[in-house]
């Protein structure tokens, strides 16, 4: 039997192959998920728009930056027969305890709030969590409210919002996105 030595160049070599082969997996593991991931996404929205606005025939996507600057928020404005029922606005807050929230909330031609739907978020399983309308009813306190004589803040910041007990910060969060998508509809919404 021949003695094989371990040389610097002989371990290099390994490693290379090893990370080679590593990095080919990777990028095609990559490949194969990224079409179903991106559907599983854009039918997850479409679900949220169909969830927060009346029945509609035709959506007009109108991606609008927020007065105070940030990432845009897309307005869908829901049509039917021409008419529009609603807007489905896909908002955010970085507030939120465990960072980003995304939301998709419905409004009325008159800013009154229709439906909300959580989209995207990383609060706490069990506190932060519970702003879906699966985990509890905190979501339908928002529902047939008007932000012009609706505060929206929580009942601890001097606004009309029970928020979820023992998490105030993703509550407030809520709240933000909600108020985000508000003043986007109230700026460009009516006058499109």
């Amino acid at each position: 039997m021949a003695k094989t030595e371990s040389t610097f160049k002989n371990m290099v070599l390994v490693l290379f192959a090893i990370s080679l082969v590593a990095s080919l997996s990777l990028g095609a593991v990559y490949n194969l998920t990224k079409a179903p991931i991106a559907k599983a996404q854009q039918q997850k929205k479409e679900a949220a728009i169909k969830k927060v606005v009346p029945p509609f025939d035709q959506l007009e996507p109108v991606s609008v930056v927020p007065d105070g600057g940030g990432d845009p928020v897309v307005i869908n404005k829901a049509l039917k027969g021409g008419e529009v029922v609603g807007y489905a606005v896909e908002t955010y807050t970085d507030k939120g305890f465990g960072g980003r929230i995304m939301l998709m909330v419905g409004f009325k031609s008159d800013g009154t709030i229709i439906n909300t739907a959580v989209l995207k978020h990383t609060e706490t399983p069990g506190l932060g969590d519970k702003m879906d309308i699966a985990k509890s009813d905190f979501p339908r306190q928002f529902q047939d409210q008007n932000p012009e004589n609706f505060k929206l803040m929580v009942k601890k910041d001097g606004g009309s919002v029970d928020a979820i007990t023992a998490a105030t910060i993703s509550s407030r969060a809520f709240c933000d996105a909600v108020e985000r998508g508000f003043d986007v509809v109230k700026k460009e919404g009516g006058s499109k």
